[in-house]
């Protein structure tokens, strides 16, 4: 008999009839977001799970799911899943790593130079009507090239990033992170470890790559805020609640940074509602990773993070290996 999975979300068609001929599948192609008690009614009986970063997998749910034994999210990032409770339960956890870093550094520096050059401002303005004549200072923004990039986190989407920055458009490029890299990746992404006070003063646009984690909860807030130029960007392409939103929403409203480029939020898909009512800012809808080849590049990874440990005892990308081990 085929193990019986789940897939939570709607996905390619295509990933599902690789899936159908390892598995007994119950998909979501209607995509309906379901409540935690939904989740845990559609998981019963099941031995495995395609996730997003829509499902939370608790302690809770654990519990009320004896037969899972892996959860595959179709990200590289996994906020929403508690390890140590998959951990302790028994159940594998997998993510997508490696496909989505170039495309997602992609969007990282096209949503700091639409920051910086005021492009969602002014395409408003114009759709608007508002435009009828020019002046000298018309949305008049701040340069990218020659100017100081700041990366706080850097893993591979930072280097990606950074070596943009450095080798295509003349930027000094400062981080900070965690853990220093090796003289030798330094060198390769043309960028200079400093502290995160100094990362704060020092870059003229700052972009945010790192993980969430409970440690990392509202790494930029009012206060760091206020270490940053008046005329600095902010970019966060990495998890929403890494920014405190409201301290941000007030620091646009005051100048106290001159523009942010969102592409995650606090409580997404709901945007804090005072981030909608400042001009000097540019939404998007957690899209980073969005290209057609990359998302189905996800969609094979997870697929492939299920079959290699349900069909073969061997996944490809364990965010807790122990589990296998064991």
């Amino acid at each position: 008999m085929k193990p019986s999975i789940l897939v939570a979300r709607a996905v390619f068609p295509q990933i599902l009839t690789l899936l159908e001929q390892h598995f007994d599948v119950t998909s979501n192609q209607d995509d309906v977001v379901w409540s935690p008690a939904q989740l845990i009614a559609q998981l019963q009986g099941k031995q495995g799970a395609f996730t997003t970063g829509s499902q939370r997998i608790d302690a809770e749910l654990l519990k009320a799911c004896p037969d899972l034994k892996i959860c595959a999210n179709m990200a590289v990032g996994y906020n929403n899943f508690d390890l140590d409770a998959m951990t302790a339960a028994g159940v594998l956890a997998t993510n997508t790593p490696d496909v989505l870093t170039e495309t997602t550094a992609d969007f990282g520096f096209a949503l700091m130079m639409a920051t910086a050059r005021r492009m969602a401002e002014s395409e408003h303005f114009l759709r608007a009507g508002l435009w009828n004549s020019w002046r000298y200072d018309m949305f008049a923004g701040s340069d990218v090239h020659g100017s100081t990039l700041g990366i706080l986190g850097m893993g591979r989407i930072g280097q990606a990033i950074a070596k943009r920055g450095a080798h295509g458009f003349g930027m000094k490029v400062i981080y900070h992170n965690r853990s220093r890299l090796d003289a030798a990746l330094e060198a390769a992404c043309g960028a200079a470890y400093v502290s995160k006070s100094d990362l704060l003063q020092q870059a003229d646009h700052l972009i945010l790559v790192l993980p969430y984690s409970p440690e990392a909860h509202h790494a930029i807030g009012a206060a760091e805020l206020a270490q940053m130029k008046p005329t600095a960007t902010l970019i966060n392409i990495a998890r929403g609640g890494i920014v405190d939103d409201a301290a941000l929403a007030a620091a646009l409203k005051q100048g106290t940074i001159a523009a942010a480029g969102l592409d995650v939020y606090e409580g997404e898909p709901k945007v804090h509602p005072d981030l909608l009512t400042v001009p000097n800012v540019v939404l998007t809808p957690h899209i980073a990773s969005a290209t057609m080849p990359t998302r189905m590049a996800m969609a094979q990874l997870a697929a492939d993070n299920l079959i290699g440990y349900l069909v073969h005892g061997k996944p490809l990308t364990p965010l807790n290996p122990q589990v296998v081990k064991a």
